[in-house]
């Protein structure tokens, strides 16, 4: 089902908690939310459709990867300041990103997974990813 996007920051600011197989009803309002939204958004996370669970879908070439409870395991020692917006805050804002890193993580059908996510990909992961910690970006 297609859900309101959350714009409240006192909401955002919140920690989220892992996911259970109960929540699988989010996955699939995430993908219907994000798939309405394609046009301006390539990520979103739960609590941004107002769930504080730690599940997220990412853009990834022409699919979208579900993550669920993903946790980043490694990544490369540089980093690189860029801009970027979110779909729940209004303008954009200027955060740190590594090019690369690692996330272990469940999949739509909690089966776990490890993957290397590089430039963009690896953006837009960690964005979503700051939402679980109440990161306002």
């Amino acid at each position: 089902m297609i859900k309101e996007i959350v714009t409240d920051p006192i909401f955002l600011s919140q920690k989220s908690e892992p996911a259970t197989k109960d929540d699988r009803q989010i996955i699939q309002d995430l993908l219907d939310t994000i798939g309405a939204n394609a046009e301006r958004c390539v990520g979103m996370a739960a609590n941004m459709i107002g769930v504080r669970k730690t599940i997220l879908v990412a853009q990834i070439g022409k699919e979208y990867l579900i993550m669920v409870n993903p946790k980043i395991v490694d990544h490369s020692k540089q980093y690189y300041e860029v801009e970027e917006g979110c779909l729940s805050l209004p303008g954009n804002r200027t955060t740190k990103r590594y090019p690369i890193i690692v996330v272990e993580y469940l999949d739509k059908k909690f089966k776990k997974k490890k993957q290397t996510f590089k430039d963009f990909e690896a953006q837009i992961i960690q964005h979503e990813m700051d939402h679980f910690e109440g990161i306002l970006i």
